[in-house]
């Protein structure tokens, strides 16, 4: 099936082993998974947290949600882009969508990359099914499925210390989807990655929040992708600084990974880089009314955060700018019937004008010198 998945669009292709959680393969697995759930660290996100009529989380194996399922095919897809990188230098007033969610058709309409991966899955399946009958299920992050797990087991990479998948070749710019099947996997298919993170740290270094606790260990109620992305109501006070410019997503811990200095840019047909969406106009941001969010992003990633939760996300990215520019439009905010939006404008007009200070101050200091 690996042919079939490269001929459907896909970069890499691999099967695992659906394990349950009683196999000494699949323990291990589901022990790091409940624990992980039940010290908070899954956040608001209460899809990951859903369990069986017996009480057991559905990902903590396969067969506890596909109780048939014996193998599971994993197929990767590269979605690196020819732009900057969040890390590097961008204009105080640009803010930062992850890179993911730039997809568009070559006529420049938003996509879905879960959309267009599903439809090429399908195109698997179908050549799957016509060999050989066997039930199958196909998911793109929607399944109760612990995708990046069962690419580490399937040989596409291996668990970064970012918690991403790490390919030696195509880097961590991977997005996943499977196909679930009741076929045994031989193990003469299996051929895991070595690990080649080494003693670089960069990653957990670099993220801003903390959310990366230990190697290989996230706390998803700290990463700024969940914060801007999941996240509903109000962000804690103590990480809006943290999150910076991020308005969707955060790419920083894969931004510094050295693997993702060699990553190929990747050439898919159907897709292109929206490039309006590479450093975005905070204010072309905020200034985007439900009918224009419709036009700019239905059918996009960005559809699921929801233009109030965007605009939230917005102010705070205002406030971290240091750009008094935003004032204006954060002073506006400030009284809006929306209580989340508001708040979140009233601490960046704070923080503005303790940025402010501190710039008046540093200027004053050069000035003496």
């Amino acid at each position: 099936m690996r042919a079939q998945a490269v001929a459907a669009g896909f970069d890499l292709a691999g099967v695992a082993p659906a394990h349950s959680a009683g196999e000494p393969a699949g323990a291990l697995t589901a022990e790091r998974f409940a624990a992980w759930v039940e010290a908070g660290r899954a956040g608001e996100m209460e899809y990951l947290k859903r369990r069986d009529e017996a009480g057991e989380l559905l990902r903590t194996s396969v067969q506890v949600a596909i109780p048939w399922a014996r193998s599971v095919l994993v197929c990767a897809m590269s979605y690196n882009a020819a732009a900057p990188r969040s890390v590097e230098p961008a204009p105080a007033t640009a803010g930062w969508i992850a890179r993911y969610a730039w997809s568009g058709t070559p006529d420049g309409a938003p996509m879905d990359y879960h959309d267009d991966m599903l439809a090429r899955l399908r195109v698997v399946e179908a050549a799957l099914l016509g060999k050989t009958g066997c039930e199958t299920r196909c998911y793109v992050d929607t399944g109760p499925i612990l995708e990046r797990d069962l690419a580490a087991k399937a040989g596409i990479g291996w668990i970064g210390k970012n918690t991403c998948v790490l390919n030696q070749q195509l880097g961590s710019w991977l997005l996943l989807g499977v196909i679930a099947t009741s076929l045994p996997a031989f193990e003469g298919e299996l051929a895991l990655a070595p690990d080649r993170c080494g003693s670089c740290t960069r990653c957990i270094d670099a993220c801003p929040t903390d959310a990366l606790i230990a190697p290989r260990q996230m706390d998803a109620s700290l990463c700024i992708a969940y914060l801007t992305i999941e996240k509903k109501g109000m962000i804690a006070e103590e990480l809006r600084a943290k999150v910076g410019r991020q308005v969707f997503g955060c790419d920083i811990c894969q931004d510094v990974c050295p693997w993702n200095r060699r990553s190929p840019v990747a050439v898919k047909q159907g897709l292109m880089t929206r490039t309006e969406l590479v450093n975005p106009d905070l204010e072309q941001l905020a200034s985007l009314d439900a009918a224009e969010f419709k036009l700019w992003f239905k059918g996009s990633p960005l559809e699921r955060t929801k233009r109030h939760r965007l605009h939230r996300n917005v102010a705070i990215a205002m406030g971290n700018s240091g750009d008094r520019r935003f004032a204006a439009r954060l002073e506006r905010w400030s009284a809006s019937e929306d209580a989340v939006l508001a708040e979140a404008a009233r601490w960046a007009l704070t923080r503005l004008a303790i940025l402010t200070e501190e710039s008046n101050l540093a200027e004053e200091s050069k000035d003496r010198l």
